[in-house]
């Protein structure tokens, strides 16, 4: 049941990029009783958030960013789901990223967490954690090393995610997969939310890290438990053509916020 303006208490959550997980994330922080503040590009999604009873802002970050503030100059917690991908050329990312930086600047705010990804890890065999000094990905690396100056920021770098309409087996219906011997660095949305909610709530104050489920089963193992789990149809057949043996390690974050995953693995999702 949404929370009246009564029943809200003063607490406030600023939501940077109003996309699939920052939606997520405002209804769970909302119905906990926060004021929610969320950032979108969309005026149709500004007129959406309004009509859940959040403050919709349309920002756009890599335009001419004029740098009026259209919201309070403070809050509890800012979620910046903006997003950084490899994609984008370093030069839109950098401007886009100093744009987000000299926003939050100019509020206060008790903690930042910042959602990365973990297409930062090469794509090669090894196991990749939050002290691997290898070769990164420049370009989302560069988003990090901008949100990381400022303060009280968690970095987030989350696997792929997967939940709700999200179902791995889709993508590959009728079709060849050639990365199905691969191992699955996957994580269900319900433990993304879970973990932005505890780590706002904990007394951890800055670092990276991963966000990915325990368990890497292959993603043919995957395509086939979702296949069968949701009717779906299954591929034409499986070419191991990109077979490279790439685990991301997620145990940092079970270990300082005491986490219990609810999808262990994403045999489950």
């Amino acid at each position: 049941m949404v929370n009246t303006d009564s029943q809200k208490s003063s607490q406030r959550i600023l939501i940077l990029g109003g996309g699939w997980v920052g939606q997520d994330v405002a209804e769970l922080m909302y119905e906990a009783g926060y004021e929610v503040w969320i950032s979108t590009t969309s005026l149709d999604k500004v007129t959406l958030f309004e009509s859940l009873g959040y403050h919709g802002v349309r920002i756009d970050f890599d335009g001419e960013f004029k740098g009026k503030i259209a919201f309070p100059d403070s809050f509890d917690f800012v979620l910046n789901s903006v997003p950084a991908t490899s994609r984008n050329t370093t030069e839109v990312l950098d401007n886009r990223f100093r744009n987000v930086e000299w926003l939050l600047q100019r509020i206060v705010f008790k903690k930042h967490i910042f959602l990365s990804s973990i297409g930062v890890y090469p794509d090669k065999d090894g196991l990749y954690d939050e002290e691997w000094n290898g070769e990164l990905d420049g370009r989302l690396l560069g988003a990090e090393r901008i949100m990381m100056e400022l303060p009280a920021t968690l970095i987030y770098r989350l696997g792929g995610l997967f939940g709700k309409e999200r179902i791995f087996a889709k993508y590959f219906s009728g079709r060849v997969c050639q990365s199905g011997e691969q191992p699955a660095n996957f994580v269900h949305l319900e433990d993304v939310k879970a973990l932005i909610k505890q780590g706002f709530l904990s007394s951890v104050t800055s670092g990276i890290y991963n966000i990915v489920a325990p368990e890497h089963p292959t993603k043919r193992e995957v395509i086939l438990a979702s296949a069968s789990k949701y009717g779906l149809p299954l591929p034409s057949g499986f070419d191991p053509v990109a077979s490279y043996q790439k685990v991301v390690s997620g145990q940092k974050i079970i270990d300082r916020l005491e986490y219990s995953y609810k999808y262990r693995s994403p045999l489950y999702f």
